[in-house]
């Protein structure tokens, strides 16, 4: 693997997509998104994903130029994203969502007709950033088999929660229904590594370390019944309430036989602390509690104790000093796209391979 400069790679990101038909301001939304997972070690959701996304694009089962309509009644909020990308729906979905948290305390968001948004977790930063606690669902075309069944029916479903903490480290929990999000499972088969135990099922129903027939099978709920619970919880917010597609009725932007749109759904929620609370006294409760977390006795073996997000940051500071890591698979995938339409490939960091 070689390393590649993060703003190289993000300027590469937004001349592609600007090539097909994507605003400077929304490839540049796209571009920080899926780097910004990169940096957090997040690889499944970073520049991996570029390609499918590019390869809609051209064959326009992504709009480019999405007309969002943004609805507010109250402190709610209903959008409809015109077929884009799931990005672009949602930042500006957000941005538009922060507006009326700010006015009335609390904003919730429902989406219809977007596609993949990347890491949820992207977007909880972004109101954190604004001093907003950020809930976010999205469905997903079907991965995940039902507790008991053999076939994929949900989406891998993400649950993502934001909590500034005063610092630059909020409190960041990005997690699928699934044991394990169906990206890095995409990853394996690219990689051609297999998958561990427990993981996924094939289509008959058993077991599986392939990660080709993971995909024709099924990912498993993360904690049995309780995961496929959750994952039906996701559906009903972001597929049912939204009006988007649900279950297996969630195109599959990577399945080349499919040519109607993904009509994928989310859901936001938007809390302004100062109208719960005093800002500061919120800011001195929560790193009090997490510095009370950390001091929890530890069992043996362990040195330390995290708190989610702290990883994601550790690993974006590394990142950025050391710079991204892209397997030789996409590496190739990537530096073709850009010669077909004209991009510059960008230039290694270092010129010996790395070894993990």
């Amino acid at each position: 693997m070689y390393s590649y400069a993060e703003s190289d790679l993000k300027l590469f990101c937004e001349s592609l997509l600007k090539k097909v038909g994507i605003t400077e301001t929304d490839a540049s939304i796209v571009a920080e998104s899926l780097i910004q997972a990169n940096l957090e070690g997040v690889d499944s959701h970073g520049i991996s994903r570029l390609p499918i996304y590019m390869k809609r694009l051209m064959d326009k089962r992504i709009n480019a130029a999405p007309a969002i309509q943004l609805e507010k009644s109250g402190s709610v909020l209903i959008v409809d994203g015109d077929n884009g990308l799931g990005h672009v729906v949602s930042y500006h979905a957000l941005t538009k969502g922060m507006e009326i948290a700010k006015q009335s305390g609390i904003a919730a968001i429902s989406i219809k007709n977007s596609n993949h948004f990347g890491a949820a977790s992207y977007f909880c930063q972004l109101a954190c950033e604004k001093n907003m606690i950020c809930i976010g669902f999205t469905n997903s075309p079907s991965g995940i088999a039902p507790w008991g069944g053999k076939e994929a029916f949900f989406g891998t479903n993400p649950i993502a929660f934001g909590f500034p903490t005063g610092n630059d480290m909020p409190v960041i929990i990005d997690l699928s229904t699934s044991v394990v999000a169906r990206g890095k499972i995409i990853n394996a088969v690219q990689q051609k590594d297999s998958i561990p135990d427990g993981w996924a099922i094939d289509r008959l129903g058993k077991p599986t370390n392939d990660p080709k027939a993971a995909l024709e099978g099924a990912v498993l709920p993360m904690g049995g019944a309780k995961g496929s619970a959750l994952a039906l919880a996701v559906e009903l917010l972001a597929g049912v309430l939204s009006g988007a597609a649900f279950g297996p009725y969630v195109n599959n932007i990577y399945n080349e036989e499919e040519t109607d749109k993904a009509n994928v759904g989310h859901f936001f929620l938007l809390m302004d602390i100062k109208k719960f609370t005093d800002l500061e006294r919120f800011f001195q409760s929560i790193q009090n509690l997490l510095k009370e977390l950390k001091l929890v006795a530890k069992v043996p073996g362990i040195n330390e104790i995290r708190y989610p997000g702290e990883r994601r940051k550790r690993e974006e500071q590394m990142r950025k000093k050391m710079g991204i890591q892209l397997t030789a698979s996409l590496e190739k995938e990537l530096a073709e796209i850009g010669e077909q339409l004209h991009v510059k490939f960008p230039e290694r960091l270092i010129t010996q391979s790395v070894e993990f």
